[in-house]
């Protein structure tokens, strides 16, 4: 029986540890899709924003923000208190004295929980690409990973009063994704449009990617990190019950995104009478994004409509971001944020524990908690450091003046003087 014991807290371990590689894994999705998505001459910028939250999420998680969000002893509901760094690991007593409890390593916990901290941050980048600055959006990096997704993240799966309330989010349609898309959100209102996006005629100028070819490989990396993303949030894998879930996990997660994928190609083909591919990568990231509340008690026809609504809705929430005048160059506030929220009430439609009203209300407080406190930090950062770069930086390309070098040389007009 020990040995048993042994080998099922090994499996469910290694599956947890290789399910977070796969989400560690969608960070180099986001810095594709991004770099795709903004001109050449921000490329570097977007690069150097992608691998330097990564690393700063991995060092803020582990100082304070796995503490907060996964408390020893929480003061009360809402405030978990503050501790820092990590405690040991389970002992072999530990385990075998837990009667199946702990199956899986404290450690291997941290590596998947980092990940998705990670992934919160990398939605702020793309929505205040190629007019902020550097080191503003790092340092709200530090504040975001470090304390405001693990506050919120403690209300929900730390065990904390949303938790209680009964709101459901399986894998973070809210926790995750809505969260990094209220602080997006914040960081733009105050930021402001690009240079020429917004005419003063009311007009709404296309300021198209420079690399759509990268914005797909990043979409088909994302997609495939998706599996770990929502695979791993089951937790377990040790036992046939647990491995069916999976399974189901998996299916579900990716007929979702191909739901929301045809659904956004089939809307803007109406629209705007041509199949327009950033909608179309957009849909396929709105299915996963809705999916995620969610992803075990739907059929996989239903989770295909749920995906397939949330690509439908994500094409009319960016030209209504647009039409509001808020600039968000890669759609992720509209994928992460708006879809966010319409995964969160799916989760009504398959779930019998589901309550509406339970929904609405992590919606309305995680929304209000990240925006808020977001907004506050990004309005302390612009006094004293200022947010956004200098006009003729910003004609220039922030790779200049942020980051002293050019993604693709050859082919601009700096490179080409050479």
């Amino acid at each position: 029986m020990d040995k048993l014991v042994e080998l099922s807290y090994a499996l469910d371990t290694f599956y947890f540890l290789m399910s977070g590689a796969l989400v560690m894994w969608m960070a180099a999705g986001f810095a594709m899709l991004e770099a795709g998505l903004v001109r050449a001459k921000n490329t570097t910028e977007i690069l150097t924003k992608n691998v330097a939250l990564f690393a700063i999420a991995c060092i803020m998680y582990m100082l304070v923000g796995y503490n907060i969000m996964y408390p020893d002893e929480a003061v009360n509901s809402v405030w978990p208190g503050i501790s820092f760094l990590l405690g040991d690991d389970n002992t072999v007593e530990e385990v075998m004295g837990s009667e199946g409890e702990t199956y899986y390593s404290n450690m291997a916990d941290f590596f998947f929980q980092v990940v998705f901290v990670a992934t919160a941050m990398s939605i702020v980048s793309g929505a205040v690409a190629e007019r902020m600055k550097l080191w503003s959006f790092l340092v709200f990096s530090v504040v975001m990973t470090g304390f405001i997704y693990p506050m919120q993240g403690y209300w929900k799966w730390g065990e904390g009063f949303l938790d209680q309330l009964g709101f459901l989010d399986f894998a973070g349609s809210g926790v995750v994704h809505m969260c990094g898309a209220s602080a997006a959100l914040a960081g733009v209102l105050l930021l402001g449009a690009r240079q020429g996006k917004y005419g003063a005629d009311g007009s709404i100028n296309p300021i198209p990617g420079c690399n759509m070819p990268l914005a797909t490989l990043g979409t088909f990396i994302l997609w495939l990190g998706w599996f770990g993303f929502n695979g791993g949030s089951e937790l377990k894998i040790s036992d046939i019950g647990e491995a069916n879930s999976v399974a189901m996990v998996f299916v579900n997660t990716n007929t979702a995104a191909a739901g929301g994928l045809v659904a956004a190609l089939l809307t803007a083909h109406f629209t705007f009478g041509k199949a327009d591919l950033s909608m179309t990568l957009n849909g396929a990231l709105a299915g996963l994004v809705a999916i995620t509340a969610e992803p075990l008690t739907p059929s996989p026809l239903l989770a295909t409509v749920i995906g397939a609504v949330g690509g439908v809705i994500v094409v009319f929430s960016i030209l209504t971001w647009d039409k509001l005048k808020i600039d968000d160059p890669v759609g992720a506030i509209s994928v992460h944020g708006v879809v966010g929220m319409w995964g969160l009430i799916a989760v009504c439609f398959s779930n019998e524990e589901a309550s509406f009203t339970a929904q609405l209300i992590g919606i309305v407080t995680i929304f209000g908690f990240v925006f808020l406190s977001s907004l506050l930090t990004w309005y302390l950062i612009k006094l004293t450091m200022g947010i956004r770069v200098s006009e003729e930086e910003e004609y220039k390309g922030v790779d200049f003046s942020e980051c002293g070098m050019e993604a693709y040389p050859e082919f601009t007009t700096e490179g080409s003087k050479r």
